[in-house]
């Protein structure tokens, strides 16, 4: 049996999916849907907002797994020496691209996420999942072993910056295009990847 509390998760993650606006996300649609009481809501979880809260935990894992799936791939490709710097950024910022290209994905638990998050007068319930950052200090290891002439935290900049790039560029469709001039297509994920991997890479080079 499943319990009341996966099955709230899951049917919060199906609405975020579905609806434009948080404003449509219900505590009554969500217990429809999970087939309980919204009372369930504030049992399991105190609050609607720490629902939507889990849901997007779940989902960032999932995320995560993905870019972590991917640069291990890249690691055993090159052992023993480190993996292609092209192939670790491609790990770093494709599955959030590809995602949010992806009108299947659960992309929009996420966009919700981040929406949330902004509007909220109680920041503290978001700073365990925006500030956390144990996936990226995987790519800063090996970062790291492919520069070493850099420091954990000039590493660390770098890697904010290239998650600062894919951002632009997952939340930013039309602008960019003009900035562009359309000489780039958006809704090709593979070669948004390969543009951002063209940027950022020559952020981990060694200085001439």
């Amino acid at each position: 049996m499943i319990p009341t509390a996966t099955k709230l998760i899951e049917a919060c993650e199906k609405l975020l999916c579905e609806v434009s606006s948080l404003e449509e996300l219900t505590a009554r649609r969500i217990a429809e849907l999970a087939g309980t009481a919204p009372s369930a809501i504030s049992y399991h979880f105190g609050s609607q907002e720490q629902l939507v809260i889990a849901t997007a935990e779940r989902v960032y894992k999932q995320l995560n797994a993905e870019r972590l799936s991917l640069l291990n791939a890249a690691v055993q490709r090159a052992h023993p020496a480190p993996p292609a710097l092209s192939e670790m950024v491609g790990a770093l910022v494709g599955p959030s691209v590809r995602w949010s290209l992806d009108p299947a994905s659960k992309y929009k638990v996420l966009s919700h996420f981040t929406s949330m998050a902004q509007r909220s007068r109680d920041q503290e319930l978001y700073r365990p999942l925006v500030e956390g950052i144990e996936h990226h200090r995987v790519f800063s290891a090996h970062f790291r072993a492919h520069a070493p002439w850099l420091s954990e935290a000039e590493v660390g900049w770098r890697i904010s910056c290239a998650l600062g790039i894919r951002s632009q560029v997952t939340r930013n469709r039309l602008r960019n295009e003009v900035l562009t001039q359309s000489t780039i297509d958006f809704s090709d994920p593979e070669e948004v990847i390969a543009r951002i991997v063209e940027v950022v890479v020559p952020m981990f080079r060694a200085p001439a």
